[in-house]
């Protein structure tokens, strides 16, 4: 990969999902909200799916829930740490989410619950993921926005700044609402949708947070990171500018975590496509019943 694009540590982030094999279930509410979420925007889709692909399976929540759907015949559930993979139910994979070994238009359906925001080069492999379905193939994704984490994100910088003068990464930059349609587009999807949810988690302090974060497999891979201790006075000094920011009346204390939802089909010739300009054979204003005036005339001219 690429310097310039090189984000996360992935050997690091294998690491942290394997050791969350043993402690997911203890915070898995994350990942059960992203599989609510996409079982709910399968569901209503009026056909079936013979062969899907749960990229990024973690401990098959969302294949579970999909399933419930109906709507699939056989599921491969897919995974980068063989660890979570063991428990996850055959057909399973062991891969990288960043090189599929994917036969092209091979798949009617791919879902992928909170495991593509850790890619280096998302649009790469959202394009991946487009080659492999078939045509009219439905691609259905969550991952996490750039809100998520925003009071962490800002109680480290802060004290970094005020203790070291200067700060090291420790929140992921994740994607933002407006740029991910336009990903969409870029991978070849036709069709894109996308919409945002976001979920706010009250804690009692914000080392049960770290402590969640930590089990689902999300402690710090990102690549700049330090590779040194964090000091105990900085990471106090965090906790407690976190807790003086995020706290409200009743004493719990905030945290944000946003879901951006995608999903777009594999572009087919079947596909509704939009109108060419100047095809339409009734006018806008006949049927509003409304007169029709040039942008430069103003009403009473």
């Amino acid at each position: 990969m690429p310097d310039g694009l090189t984000l996360f540590d992935r050997p690091a982030l294998k690491r942290h999902r394997a050791r969350a094999a043993a402690t997911l279930g203890e915070a898995g509410f994350l990942l059960a909200e992203a599989a609510d979420g996409l079982a709910g925007r399968l569901a209503p889709i009026l056909r079936a799916f013979p062969l899907a692909l749960d990229l990024g399976a973690h401990d098959g929540q969302l294949g579970r829930a999909a399933l419930a759907t109906g709507k699939i015949g056989t599921l491969i559930s897919a995974e980068t740490s063989p660890a979570l993979a063991r428990a996850l139910p055959a057909p399973r994979v062991v891969l990288d989410e960043e090189m599929l070994p994917i036969r092209e238009q091979s798949l009617d359906l791919v879902l992928s619950g909170l495991s593509l925001q850790w890619v280096n080069d998302l649009p790469g492999a959202l394009i991946q993921i487009c080659r492999a379905l078939k045509p009219d193939g439905l691609f259905l994704a969550a991952i996490v926005g750039g809100e998520t984490l925003k009071e962490l994100r800002d109680a480290f910088i802060a004290a970094e700044t005020e203790i070291v003068g200067g700060i090291s990464p420790r929140v992921a930059p994740f994607v933002e609402i407006r740029d991910a349609g336009a990903l969409l587009q870029r991978a070849g999807f036709a069709l894109p949708v996308v919409d945002a949810d976001t979920l706010t988690v009250r804690y009692r302090d914000p080392f049960a947070l770290l402590r969640d974060l930590k089990n689902m497999g999300w402690s710090n891979a990102l690549a700049e990171r330090s590779r040194s201790p964090l000091r105990r006075d900085v990471l106090m000094r965090a906790m407690h500018v976190y807790a003086e920011r995020n706290t409200d009346p009743d004493g719990r204390m905030r945290a944000t975590f946003e879901f951006i939802y995608l999903s777009g089909w594999a572009p087919d010739e079947s596909q509704q496509k939009p109108l060419k300009p100047g095809s339409a054979r009734s006018r806008l204003a006949d049927a509003l019943g409304t007169s029709e005036r040039s942008a430069g005339e103003r009403a009473g001219d």
